[in-house]
């Protein structure tokens, strides 16, 4: 017996639900409302100031929880991509998201957002709010597989920053851009190791980390005002000359939001951050661990280019993403906790 819903007078919501190694991925199918602006830019902003309620209706409790991320196609105003997107997760709306991009790459193949695929492999023009990502699906005999994308240029903004944390004293820290900017340290630094110490632990770390760089270092974007802003902070292994040996990391985000997965966005950063560093060369491909889960991305920086006067390079992140369900959601009226709440 196929399941409808039962009467309501509420409104309805469609949803994708996917994950890239196990970050969670909430594509929103139907049921939203026009979203106004001739850019993509421009429509994060719209949602920001006027649709922020169906944010928190499908990310926060009873429809999601604390670490749910979301993502919502809009048109694009770039006549090369085939669908723009809006990110989105507990505290608003992000610049870029890799492990999104991933998932999304299968999602707009699977549900015919590119007209004609190809095998073995699919090209999907995405278009994030830091620009267009170039995501290739894995594609055979009907089926999708594996994607790699190719990244906005991504830069080293600082290195060897020192920042004082009330509880932690000074610590140093590099600034990295992968379309969205992160601060790096190693986990040694608080006596902590990414995939054995208690999550709670690193994420008071990481979370002391962004909010010193947040009030001590200003960040500039040289294309957007709007990208110039702290993402999170990513603790990793310390791991970073090369080796055929992964390297784990785990990132926290938004408001103290823990990534499942390397985070592809982070792994675009932190390949920048060692290219800067001449600890990697073009091509050489690195695999980034989840220090939360144990999954696995690749990555590599496959071209030098510029980002205004940084020294960039374009990086190739790969990955796997797969379906969890899909759901359809209401809102009833009388519900007091139809817009949703957390716990911390």
């Amino acid at each position: 017996m196929e399941m409808q819903l039962p009467p309501h007078e509420g409104d309805e919501l469609s949803v994708v639900d996917m994950h890239t190694g196990g970050e969670p991925l909430r594509i929103i199918h139907s049921g939203y409302p026009e979203v106004k602006g001739d850019s993509v830019l421009s429509k994060r902003r719209y949602v920001r100031e006027h649709l922020d309620h169906l944010r928190r209706v499908l990310m926060f409790e009873p429809r999601g929880h604390y670490d749910m991320y979301g993502a919502l196609v809009v048109d694009s105003e770039l006549p090369e991509a085939d669908l723009g997107v809006l990110f989105m997760h507990n505290e608003g709306y992000s610049t870029m998201c890799g492990h999104a991009v991933i998932a999304l790459g299968r999602f707009a193949v699977d549900y015919k957002l590119v007209k004609e695929p190809q095998s073995p492999e699919t090209q999907v023009n995405i278009h994030c709010p830091c620009g267009l990502v170039k995501a290739f699906v894995e594609y055979s005999e009907g089926k999708t597989g594996g994607v790699r994308f190719l990244s906005v240029p991504a830069f080293t903004f600082a290195t060897d920053v020192t920042v004082s944390l009330e509880r932690f004293g000074d610590v140093t820290v590099d600034i990295s851009y992968g379309g969205a900017f992160y601060a790096f340290v190693d986990a040694k630094r608080f006596g902590l190791d990414v995939t054995t110490s208690r999550t709670r632990d690193l994420v008071d770390a990481a979370t002391a980390v962004t909010n010193a760089v947040k009030s001590q270092v200003k960040l500039y974007h040289p294309t957007s005002d709007d990208l110039a802003f702290l993402y999170g902070t990513i603790l990793t292994d310390g791991k970073d000359d090369y080796s055929s040996d992964p390297t784990a990391n785990m990132c926290v985000f938004a408001e103290a939001q823990v990534d499942r997965s390397p985070t592809g966005s982070g792994v675009t950063a932190r390949v920048a951050l060692q290219y800067h560093r001449g600890l990697i060369r073009l091509n050489q491909t690195r695999t980034f661990q989840s220090g939360a889960t144990g999954s696995q991305f690749t990555g590599r920086a496959v071209e030098e280019t510029k980002c205004g006067d940084f020294k960039a390079v374009v990086v190739e992140v790969s990955g796997r993403a797969f379906y969890t369900g899909v759901s359809r959601f209401v809102q009833e009226p009388e519900d007091k906790l139809t817009h949703g709440f957390l716990l911390k």
